[in-house]
């Protein structure tokens, strides 16, 4: 055994000293100092060697390879060295080429496309109110006239901080906190961020971003709302766009309505964007429940109004026939560079 370990010894010398690059260097490491290698080798040889041997044979073994390690971590430093140093003599540098300029930033999809939106609405008489992303559960659901067993209420639905305070499910939070503060007429937008508990697919995602448009005021009807939402959707999408509604629930409005528009891709022929029905989904709406204007101290028999929302993301993946709501969020920017 003692003879081996010599012999070792003496063929990693003869190796390291033949060794001029750092690359080799780690051949050798993984060669003398790896799984396989025939210091493990030995390792495993100790079994057979008798009880009073197997002590001095194993610092020894332990030697070497404290030996071999320190010896190859010295030889790196020295070679890794040289390298830079031959690197730097040959490497030239011409002053006289123009500098790169560094890339420069831009707004990310979703924020170019909520300014669109903004911007439209805005030029359709509402404005802009703010509200949190933190929200009571009042607010986010009981002030909008969802029941208490209500599904999207369980932690399966919503991210709960509390008890009674939530990540905001929707922005259609911001209904109560207007009626509270301002009197009819209301006519206001709010975007951001809304959070749901959901599996992440190529169609959801545990955050996105909504537009949520409210209007209250005196004799508010349903033609109101539909002439207002194709107004929005034919300057989105810049050409003539046509509407259908279909009966829905949602607590906040009473009648309740999802919003399709007639595929811009294929006019309403079918292709894979609409899944070969011609239509699109692209919003939720209806008209203000009374329980929700009563709720913020509206009188529902005076004022009417109504309300719609739906996602930026989906807005963004329709118009440039984007199938992956992921891509957003990836920061690969093969995929933000196009836009």
């Amino acid at each position: 055994m003692k003879q081996k370990i010599e012999a070792l010894k003496k063929s990693f010398k003869s190796e390291i000293e033949a060794i001029d690059k750092t690359k080799d260097l780690e051949q050798l490491r993984i060669k003398y100092l790896g799984k396989k290698s025939p210091i493990q080798a030995l390792m495993q040889e100790l079994k057979h060697c008798s009880s009073d041997e197997r002590p001095e044979m194993g610092r020894l073994i332990n030697t070497l390879k404290q030996e071999v390690s320190s010896e190859i971590e010295t030889h790196h430093e020295i070679l890794q060295e040289k390298e830079l140093s031959l690197r730097l003599a040959t490497e030239k540098i011409d002053v006289t080429l123009p500098g790169r300029k560094a890339p420069l930033g831009r707004k990310h999809p979703l924020t170019q496309m909520l300014d669109e939106v903004i911007e439209i609405l805005i030029g359709m008489g509402f404005s802009v109110q703010d509200c949190p992303e933190i929200e009571t559960e009042y607010y986010n659901y009981g002030g909008l006239n969802y029941p208490p067993d209500h599904p999207a209420r369980d932690m399966q639905d919503t991210f709960y901080i509390t008890p009674d305070v939530l990540l905001r499910s929707h922005t259609t939070s911001i209904q109560q906190h207007m009626m509270e503060n301002v009197s009819p007429p209301i006519r206001i937008l709010a975007a951001g961020k809304c959070y749901r508990n959901e599996t992440i697919t190529a169609r959801s995602h545990v955050f996105f971003h909504q537009i949520d448009v409210l209007y209250i005021d005196k004799k508010v009807t349903f033609s109101d709302l539909l002439a207002t939402k194709e107004e929005f959707y034919t300057k989105i999408f810049k050409q003539k766009i046509e509407l259908r509604v279909r009966p829905s629930y949602f607590p906040f409005v009473e009648p309740g309505m999802e919003v399709d528009i007639k595929c811009t891709s294929c006019g309403g022929s079918g292709c894979l964007l609409c899944k070969h029905t011609g239509w699109l989904e692209v919003a939720g709406a209806g008209m203000v429940h009374p329980n929700v204007l009563k709720e913020g101290g509206i009188d529902p028999d005076a004022y009417s109004g109504y309300a719609w929302g739906g996602g930026i993301e989906r807005l963004f993946m329709l118009r440039h026939g984007i199938s992956d709501i992921r891509l957003f969020t990836e920061n690969d920017m093969r995929f933000l560079s196009q836009f």
